[in-house]
């Protein structure tokens, strides 16, 4: 598995994303590197089930949650069915490309890194232009994170983290909102586990278009950030 076909479990937490789930999911089984691919259906009200029962990869696993629980809760449950070596986080909703789970892969694959995290503000991929102050957001939140964990992260927000199977699996996840980042930011500093970023590209949504995090998740994650130092 050196050249890392087939080694990738992605953990993909969906809410209401029938205008992309399909997509989606053909983008990330057309990766090499993808040998299992667990969706956890966070309680959809459209369609998406109904397009999730439609897949006939073998390489597809699908969860349900009974009741919407959140970000967190649906990653948890992902992240405990994983059996693959190395584990990511994709969102469903397209604002990641899953053609760059290679870079994310690579420090891993070759003995450097125990978790990566690919940031959106380092490098030279493209990046949609929209929100500043989401921007702003993003940035204090890293900062106010990395006080307390003394990393030096440009992103600790992004969806797209890479974990060695072991190492998410032994970490004993509370948040079931998006308080899952700073959580998984602190842990992974608690642990001592080697860390590296990478710059990937970015097309993120507008509220029009489906975008769910909120000013009250911002809240939540500093009281996070403080709950998890």
């Amino acid at each position: 598995m050196m050249n890392g076909d087939s080694c990738l479990t992605v953990v993909m937490p969906c809410f209401n994303e029938e205008a992309t789930i399909i997509e989606c999911t053909t983008k990330v089984l057309e990766s090499r590197h993808v040998g299992e691919l667990i969706i956890v259906d966070d309680g959809s009200s459209d369609t998406t089930r109904s397009l999730l029962a439609t897949l006939s990869d073998s390489r597809v696993k699908v969860l349900l949650q009974d009741v919407n629980q959140g970000k967190g809760a649906a990653l948890a449950r992902g992240f405990t069915a994983a059996t693959l070596p190395y584990v990511i986080v994709q969102d469903a909703d397209l604002e990641y490309d899953p053609a760059e789970f290679t870079k994310l892969l690579q420090p891993l694959l070759d003995g450097k890194a125990d978790v990566v995290f690919g940031s959106r503000f380092i490098g030279s991929d493209a990046h949609r232009v929209l929100y500043f102050w989401h921007s702003v957001a993003n940035r204090m939140l890293t900062i106010a994170s990395n006080m307390f964990t003394n990393l030096n992260l440009t992103d600790m927000e992004t969806c797209y983290k890479c974990f060695k199977r072991e190492v998410i699996q032994s970490i004993d996840l509370k948040e079931k909102r998006f308080g899952i980042e700073p959580e998984l930011a602190s842990k992974v500093a608690k642990g001592r586990w080697r860390i590296y970023e990478v710059g990937i590209s970015y097309s993120g949504r507008t509220y029009e278009e489906g975008k769910k995090i909120g000013p009250k998740d911002a809240f939540r994650a500093i009281y996070c950030v403080l709950k998890y130092r």
